[in-house]
């Protein structure tokens, strides 16, 4: 929250979707889950869905984060009132952030000073007491680096960091790292590391430095993916063995024990065999840590998995009861695969046989595979993260046999976000984004669980494309839903509301008002099937739910043309992955063919009555402006005026103008005049060079024909179109720290009060601004001699803000036109989507 003259600015919502690769994600002993996004680490709470705040800092894209404590450590983590978080990235930076949990409040502590020179791949840690951990980390530089960190007894103040020891293990990177103190009183840890050469490698180290290579395990056919130690086995008081578990491209898990044989003083019972019972183990490596030999032994096989297995992990130990032992291990290990699978793994009672005695995963067609599977600190939920950036919660609600049921979580975007939009009424937003989807999200008001006001969720995907999708416009007329998207295609496609969504965004909404305005009776449509290619979206009709699918032809056989049928449904609550991906589409109705390119920048007027288009362009032939009439999608102008992409366009409130704004750093404004006949005029009136760079964006003023550009040169200028006839310059804002990216314009007040309003500024940093303008007219309603005046209000906390460039600002129209409450929709190349709340005090 960020206070600045009267002005207060709350983050409501943000939605992103985590970066597609292995070990990004992590869930803390504070019941907290991490996970990377593109350049920023986000943190969501499992309890709500949302996401909580975003941490800028690294300046490539977060490949791994590792909570400490971990939740392998929840059990002795009650009491801490800081937990700690380390985050690498692809240049190989590794951040450590402190989380002081009274006040939620996020601190950057540390950059680890020898940084890896390629991308960090994994991050394991420890805690060896509450003040101090030890952490190892891997790269594709096939080197590790082993560091200690001690942490402040008291909030704010410094966190020490050692390097134990830097290993280089050859030409082959490790990619799984897992460490573990062994067990026994021996002061010493093991640090177990697989990778592209198929063998586990135990290394063992005392708290204070050098690691030695103690030997190898084999067996795996493949790439290890992952590794985990299990804490230290108590029997009897005495902690004599350890589990480690392991995973690969083998398709297969494997378990293996290091048990404490004996210590050096009394080596006769050293090769003393055990007795022999059904799971019995076959002995594999000793080695030697300190004055303590160990023994390690295969102890199962776990064969299941259909494709590579990339994650495997034991349940966190909880608290026990008995006295002498603070903790109990489960016998309990959650695997995730290729294969669209996690399973849980558990011996049975009897034979001691590791089985398989839960699966969950997406059984659609669509889902491409899970990286990852992470236990809850309490051990009564999973979560993983998936190829198409999306997270999979399930939760065992069963009391006293296992019922996993699927859990809502956050959802969106895992490539950079092109354009924003709000709809009509401001009851959602639609954002598309290059990860070819278009996305709405609502704030869902009638949820049981809400505390504190509304809770946004993902309610629909209406678009799954087969290109990249660039700009977006929702028509703002009268009628049914409806918005054009243009993709990396010379398309634009026009999409209208199906009954299924219409019914439930009442729900989301709760408004019973809008339910007799919105869905008419000529809504015949349910739903939308997806086409084999991915490009057209079909309808499906009402009367055709009720009749038999019949496909003839193919007898049956499942072919590449054919596709699951979608089935629409209307939604009581906030969808999951597997309903949004395949069950939310909306049908196409339209599409405009015309341009030359790839479709760049699309607006339409407030009236919904017109539609513009731009295409990428590198001729003045290519740039030209297309206007489309809504409803019958007919071609009424070309305008030409720019020489290269035309970046931005924007109807003035009054639908009289259009502005554009062009690569080739001119702006154009023309006049729009509609004759009875649904005929369309247009005149250019103005065309002038307006900054030294690209010019990227644009806004009008809401109460009048004043206007901003925002460009690369790093400026934002005001003009006012004189009279209808001539542009002059009114004023220039200092100079920001970075390109300017998005402009979006507010205005509050009646038109007759001086048209007062809020600038939104976004830059290429991620960072946003607000600034007050404040336009003096004279009588006649022409600009007083004063002109416009500008005052920086406030500077969005960067805890708040994008870590990438933003790519669109958009208010949301508000009913009341004296209205202190606003709400800033923005998108960014950060792969997310964020809703601010602004209110005036």
């Amino acid at each position: 929250m960020s206070m600045n003259g009267g002005v207060e600015v709350k983050r409501v919502f943000i939605g992103a979707g985590c970066n597609r690769i292995v070990n990004n994600v992590s869930w803390g002993a504070c019941d907290l889950v991490a996970f990377g996004v593109q350049n920023a680490v986000a943190i969501f709470c499992p309890k709500t869905a949302q996401i909580l705040t975003t941490l800028p800092g690294h300046k490539a894209s977060v490949n791994c984060t590792q909570w400490l404590p971990s939740n392998k450590f929840s059990f002795k983590a009650k009491q801490l009132e800081r937990h700690y978080l380390l985050s690498g990235d692809a240049d190989g930076v590794i951040i450590l952030w402190e989380l002081c949990l009274l006040d939620r409040k996020w601190r950057h502590v540390l950059q680890v000073p020898q940084s890896h020179k390629k991308g960090v791949t994994c991050i394991t840690g420890i805690m060896v007491s509450e003040t101090e951990a030890i952490f190892a980390s891997t790269s594709s530089d096939s080197t590790i680096h082993v560091w200690e960190v001690l942490f402040p007894s008291s909030t704010g103040g410094d966190c020490k960091l050692l390097c134990l020891e830097s290993l280089f293990v050859g030409l082959k990177p490790m990619v799984a790292l897992s460490l573990a103190k062994l067990p026994g009183d021996t002061g010493h840890l093991v640090l177990a590391m697989g990778g592209l050469d198929n063998k586990i490698h135990l290394y063992c180290g005392e708290r204070t430095g050098k690691f030695l290579h103690a030997c190898e395990l084999k067996g795996h056919m493949d790439w290890i993916r992952s590794l985990d130690f299990s804490l230290p086995i108590c029997t009897k008081d005495e902690a004599k063995s350890i589990l480690l578990v392991s995973s690969s491209q083998d398709k297969g898990i494997r378990i293996w024990k290091l048990t404490l044989r004996s210590s050096l003083g009394s080596t006769q019972g050293a090769y003393r065999r055990e007795e022999i019972t059904l799971a019995s183990y076959i002995e594999g490596p000793m080695f030697v840590a300190g004055l303590s030999s160990y023994q390690i032994s295969l102890e199962s096989l776990l064969i299941g998995h259909e494709d590579w297995v990339y994650s495997v992990e034991w349940q966190p130990p909880l608290t026990a009861s008995v006295e002498g032992i603070d903790y109990y291990q489960p016998q309990s290990i959650l695997s995730a695969s290729m294969d669209k699978t996690m399973m849980v793994w558990q011996p049975e009672r009897t034979s001691g046989i590791w089985m398989n005695v839960v699966t969950v995963g997406e059984l659609s067609h669509c889902a491409l595979g899970f990286y990852g599977g992470h236990w809850s600190p309490n051990g009564d939920s999973i979560l993983a993260h998936g190829y198409g950036g999306s997270f999979h919660l399930w939760k065992n609600v069963g009391v006293n046999l296992d019922n996993w049921q699927p859990q809502k979580v956050p959802s969106g975007h895992f490539a950079a976000v092109a354009d924003v939009a709000w709809a009509r009424s401001g009851e959602y937003i639609l954002s598309v984004s290059h990860d070819q989807t278009s996305r709405i999200f609502a704030s869902w008001k009638n949820e049981a669980s809400l505390r504190d006001g509304d809770s946004w969720h993902e309610i629909a995907r209406p678009q799954v494309h087969g290109h990249d999708i660039n700009c977006v416009t929702i028509i703002s007329g009268k009628g049914n839903h409806c918005f054009v998207s243009g993709a990396d295609e010379k398309v634009a496609r026009v999409f209208e509301a199906p009954l299924s969504f219409l019914k439930t965004l009442n729900h989301a909404t709760s408004q019973s008002s809008s339910f007799s305005e919105d869905i008419q009776v000529d809504v015949q449509i349910l739903g939308a099937n997806m086409s084999a290619l991915g490009l057209s979206q079909k309808p499906i009709y009402l009367q055709a739910t009720h009749e038999t699918p019949y496909r003839s032809g193919n007898d049956g056989l499942d072919t590449l043309e054919t596709i699951p049928d979608a089935v629409p449904a209307v939604l009581t609550e906030p969808p999951i992955e597997d309903q949004l991906a395949w069950h939310t589409l909306w049908p196409e109705s339209h599409k405009l063919y015309g341009h030359g390119n790839e479709l760049f920048s699309l607006c339409c007027d407030h009236e919904g009555k017109l539609v513009a288009s731009s295409c990428k362009a590198q001729s003045a032939m290519i740039a030209e402006i297309w206007l489309w009439q809504v409803g019958s999608w007919k071609a009424v102008g070309h305008m030409q005026s720019h020489s290269l992409t035309v970046t931005q366009m924007e109807f003035s409130h009054d639908d009289n103008m259009l502005l554009a704004v062009s690569r080739d750093r001119q702006f154009s404004v023309f006049t729009i005049k509609r004759t009875g006949n649904n005929e369309v005029s247009y005149q250019l009136v103005a065309r002038q060079e307006a900054h030294k760079r690209i010019i990227w964006s644009c806004s009008w003023n809401p109460h009048g024909h004043e206007f901003a550009t925002g460009s690369r040169d790093k400026t934002v200028k005001i003009w006012a179109v004189d009279k209808g006839s001539s542009v002059r310059q009114l004023l220039t804002l200092p100079q920001f720290n970075s390109s300017v990216t998005a402009l979006s314009w507010f205005g509050f007040g009646h038109q007759g009060n001086d048209g007062d309003g809020f600038l939104a500024v976004g830059m290429e940093s991620g960072l946003i601004e607000l600034w007050s303008l404040s336009v003096k007219r004279t009588d006649d309603g022409s600009i007083a001699a004063a002109g416009v005046s500008a005052a920086a209000v406030v500077q969005l906390d960067p805890f708040m803000c994008h870590v990438s460039a933003v790519n669109r600002l958009a208010w949301k129209n508000t009913k009341s036109e004296d209205s202190r409450n606003m709400q800033l929709a923005s998108c960014g190349a950060d792969h997310s989507v964020r809703v601010f709340e602004i209110n005036v005090v």
